[in-house]
């Protein structure tokens, strides 16, 4: 099997579902109309699936090589990177005055899934690399600008960041790097960080970390911590690398999945350098303010890697979807002469539409998120900016949280329709649930995004975006009772069952809502012991509102301009979300409101003991 871009998917959800006419109406993206948009889309599919997904089995099963602090990556990833850089697609979003394509970041959001999709661990590299620009570009000083971001969109170098250490995991207030400033004004750092990914490669002439220190007088906590930017070479005036800085991978960890990622251990300050006892930094805007900061590239790098999960979760289908239609096994249920494509089985078909279901209900929510934040940057009207804003903060732990869980019940499901196969290395399965594991951890776990969600999200507006999003999504049902009773016969049923089924979700999401801003008044604990559920039944309801408008468009696949075949899957899936995956969200919200008897019972159990 063969991974293929859905670009068909892509189209639709972008043309009916995102918002994006709207975006494009804009005069600042007046060029990037649908069939420049059509186009891109059609390159990446070539690049990604001709170029990178080959990458995929390669790199699982020959890691990087770390000797004596060098780490020297797979010669495909060296192939495909080059193509990456001069196909001009790290700069696909960013703007031009830096050597960018100033193209919208909802398209982004297309080509970087399939990357994901293709070898979601060849993508870090860039994917952190974007959250440094990104970063750079609100909060670095002019001189940082002009140093590093044009290199940095051409993909001639690339970027981490750091934050991670053995002592402050998701507590960053532990971290204890230190930064030592000097009189020409830049800092000598000392410490150690863990996990930082792509923190050593060869893949690009230069890498430029991101880091997390404190100064000898900084506050404690979190309110202490400083950004700078440490380059692995020191750049010289005119661009060019100068003298190897003091900064030096000790390792490289050995993990569940993404094995040719490069996860390193990173040294500051051993003395290794050609620029002396400590590695050389220079201050990213200004002392203790350094986690502010970090906050840009980290909500980049947290909605990336939501669509990561996404990616993940449409090769994994893709994958399990040929090998139900290739393997023959076991006569059908209602009888047959002969054996079958496992694909025909009830219960095969259910997982596999499933799989389909929660990776086009996440494609759908991670679609419109970032229509909304293109808006938010680039509409004229400071209102609509302001809006579109909240919307797409309140979305990004959403799209974080939701789809990633997704992406280990579809990876999951995609091991079981193989069955014994399934569990077999050699059909590469099992690569995608061993990726997918790390999804829902790293730029913080599902339960700091939920805690995100609750309380910076929620409680901190009063619930006014997901108030404003349960009116729209109650809109959506009228219309879809309006379109069942004149649907034609095949649809009437399909129509009713969406509407029924949404009903009964929003009314639960309604309710949890409400819990969460009652209940923080008296009991934070029981609000924050049913955070989790609150992220997953969102997803879901939001996930079911896109999908009740997909079916409202395939309703009139001719008007729309849709490919019947196509609109007629894309009903059945909606139809097949709506009555299998959306009762979730009742059981969710029913356990979020026993959040203060749980809480109270668990308080007093033997797991605190």
């Amino acid at each position: 099997m063969t991974f293929r871009a859905p670009l068909e998917d892509f189209q639709f959800v972008f043309k009916h579902l995102s918002g994006l006419p709207q975006l494009l109406a804009l005069p600042v993206f007046a060029e990037a109309q649908f069939d420049l948009i059509d186009a891109v889309l059609e390159e990446n599919a070539k690049f990604t699936e001709e170029v990178v997904a080959p990458t995929n089995r390669i790199g699982d099963c020959q890691p990087p090589v770390c000797q004596n602090g060098i780490v020297t990556m797979p010669v495909s990833f060296k192939q495909a990177f080059e193509h990456f850089t001069q196909g001009g697609w790290q700069g696909l979003r960013h703007p031009q005055q830096w050597g960018g394509q100033g193209l919208p970041r909802a398209l982004a959001t297309a080509t970087t899934e399939n990357l994901y999709a293709a070898n979601v661990a060849f993508s870090l590299c860039p994917m952190l690399t974007d959250g440094v620009i990104e970063a750079l570009l609100l909060s670095g000083t002019d001189a940082q600008k002009q140093t590093y971001i044009e290199p940095l969109v051409a993909g001639k170098w690339t970027g981490t960041m750091n934050l991670t250490e053995s002592q402050a995991g998701s507590d960053l207030s532990m971290v204890t790097t230190r930064a030592q400033p000097q009189s020409d004004g830049t800092y000598r750092l000392f410490g150690q960080k863990i996990y930082i990914t792509y923190g050593e490669h060869d893949l690009a002439e230069n890498i430029i970390h991101l880091v997390l220190a404190r100064t000898a007088d900084a506050p404690p906590g979190v309110k202490g911590l400083s950004l700078f930017v440490v380059p692995k070479y020191l750049v010289n005036a005119d661009g060019s690398l100068g003298q190897r800085n003091d900064v030096w991978c000790a390792s490289l960890e050995h993990k569940l999945g993404i094995h040719s990622s490069p996860t390193a251990v990173l040294l500051f300050g051993d003395q290794k350098g050609e620029v002396g006892a400590g590695a050389i930094g220079t201050l990213v805007g200004q002392e203790n303010r350094g986690l502010e900061y970090m906050f840009i590239m980290m909500n980049a790098a947290r909605f990336a890697v939501g669509v990561q999960g996404i990616g993940v979760s449409e090769a994994a289908t893709q994958k399990a979807l040929a090998y139900a239609r290739d393997r023959v096994q076991s006569r059908a249920i209602e009888g047959s002469a002969a054996p079958v494509a496992i694909v025909q089985h009830p219960d095969v078909q259910r997982m596999l539409s499933t799989m389909r279901a929660l990776t086009q209900a996440a494609r759908a929510i991670a679609c419109a998120a970032a229509v909304a934040d293109d808006l938010s940057v680039e509409h004229p009207d400071a209102q609509v900016r302001q809006t579109n804003k909240a919307l797409y903060d309140y979305l990004v732990p959403v799209v974080k949280g939701f789809s990633t869980e997704c992406s280990l019940e579809v990876s999951s499901l995609g091991v079981q329709v193989h069955g014994g196969m399934g569990f077999i290395e050699e059909t590469g399965a099992a690569q995608f649930y061993r990726d997918a594991r790390i999804l829902t951890i790293y730029e913080g776990t599902t339960a700091i995004q939920s805690n995100d969600l609750v309380g910076r999200k929620t409680l901190r507006d009063g619930g006014a975006v997901a108030l404003s999003l349960i009116a729209e999504i109650r809109h959506v049902i009228e219309q879809v009772g309006r379109t069942a009773a004149g649907a034609a016969p095949t649809q009437r049923a399909g129509f009713k069952l969406i509407a029924e089924q949404l009903s009964v979700a929003v009314d639960a999401y309604a309710r949890a809502v409400q819990y969460v801003l009652d209940q923080a008044k008296d009991n934070i604990r029981a609000v924050y012991a049913g955070s989790v559920p609150y992220l997953m039944l969102t997803g879901y309801v939001l996930g079911g509102w896109h999908l009740a408008r997909a079916a409202l468009v395939c309703a009139d696949a001719q008007g729309n301009a849709v490919d019947e075949g196509f609109a007629r899957d894309k009903f059945a899936t909606a139809v097949f979300y709506a009555g299998t995956i959306l009762p979730r969200v009742q059981a969710l919200s029913s356990a979020m409101l026993q959040g203060a008897t749980l809480d109270d019972v668990l308080s007093r159990s033997a797991l605190q003991q």
